[in-house]
């Protein structure tokens, strides 16, 4: 969700940092694996290819579009229940599958085992709340008339748009597009899914489960690619795009929605702060801190990069902080608490903002 990664914690007007120590990277971006329409997913921790996946062309996703077109007739027609009893069983295998999907996250985007089992059981309560009250939240209702109209009934009801377009981030490849992918069913709309380039594996998992529950028709398919790829889903007669990434990224994909005044939902990223003023409860302080700079490898839109401490809390706040990330250890290995970097590009950047915290008069508290 976030590519401004900032693994630099900033305390005071002192320019303090604390840094981790992070492993040599040796993952490499998808790349094209030599075959024409393919792409290559590589373990971030380790290196090691962990699949290779189509880049599917815009006629293909195209051809997905109006699968989904077909499916969205039968789909709102089978009512909210049955709709709800299609997503509780979809929300059934992702709890007893959930260490299988937590170990495949693990492989493709780097995040400890643990971290990836918490992101599925979170989405397991949006799943449930989902299919519980879609009926409830969207079946239509009696409205007040304004004075021009006193002589007048309203309701107002809804209606599926038809094919929703789902461009997914690869930090939380669960979660964040089955936020939208499962309010977009239970709706009565059907979904195409464009996973990140460094988690398709995932999306492919998610399509798969879906499919044993909705064998019927493809009410949630994925087509996997490169950013050509999401361009052209968001060129593809969708009926709405919600879109999690980057900021610059999500320029692009408003400019490809433009073209047909396709509406767009975007999560970008965020610059995130802390302020601990001289009342805090310093140990509840650096728990929090410590949990927001540096869960998921701090590669969150809403993960703490700067901390700003009332002067006369400083110095205690720091030799709090430096004792409690101070063990903290990050890798691949199940013992580490801090998972790799999924992205190759972030290092870095990360390298950079180490170096311009120096340059500034900063220091090095915590590994280096």
């Amino acid at each position: 969700m976030h590519d401004d990664l900032d693994h630099t914690l900033e305390a005071g007007g002192a320019g303090t940092a604390v840094l981790l120590d992070e492993p040599d990277s040796q993952a490499l971006a998808p790349v094209s694996s030599g075959h024409s329409g393919t792409f290559q997913v590589r373990n971030p921790g380790t290196g090691e290819v962990v699949g290779t996946y189509p880049v599917a062309t815009a006629v293909e996703v195209q051809a997905a579009v109006g699968r989904a077109r077909e499916a969205a007739e039968w789909w709102s027609t089978l009512g909210f229940a049955e709709r709800g009893r299609r997503l509780d069983a979809f929300r059934g295998i992702l709890a007893r599958r959930i260490h299988e999907l937590a170990a495949l996250m693990r492989e493709e985007m780097g995040k400890p085992h643990s971290d990836a089992a918490l992101e599925v059981a979170v989405v397991l309560d949006h799943i449930a709340w989902a299919a519980k009250h879609a009926e409830k939240t969207l079946s239509p209702r009696r409205t007040r008339s304004g004075l021009a109209t006193i002589h007048l009934k309203g309701r107002v009801g809804y209606q599926p748009l038809g094919v929703i377009g789902v461009i997914g981030p690869w930090n939380f490849p669960v979660m964040t597009p089955l936020g939208s992918v499962i309010f977009a069913l239970a709706a009565g709309n059907t979904v195409v899914f464009k996973p990140s380039e460094f988690s398709p594996g995932v999306g492919l998992w998610l399509e798969r489960a879906m499919a044993e529950v909705v064998p019927e028709q493809p009410v949630f398919q994925v087509v996997t690619g490169t950013g050509a790829t999401g361009a052209a889903l968001s060129r593809a007669g969708v009926d709405k795009v919600s879109f999690t990434g980057s900021t610059a990224t999500a320029k692009k994909v408003m400019a490809a929605c433009a073209e047909s005044l396709t509406p767009l939902v975007a999560e970008c990223g965020g610059k995130d702060a802390v302020i601990i003023d001289r009342d805090a409860d310093l140990d509840a302080a650096v728990d929090g801190v410590t949990w927001s700079a540096f869960a998921n490898a701090g590669q969150a839109c809403i993960g703490t990069e700067r901390v700003y401490v009332h002067q006369d809390r400083y110095e205690d706040f720091l030799a709090r902080l430096v004792d409690r990330v101070g063990p903290l250890q990050a890798g691949p290995g199940d013992e580490k608490q801090i998972g790799a970097i999924t992205m190759p590009s972030q290092v870095g950047v990360i390298e950079a903002h180490v170096r311009d915290a120096l340059d500034r008069g900063g220091r090095v508290l915590v590994g280096g």
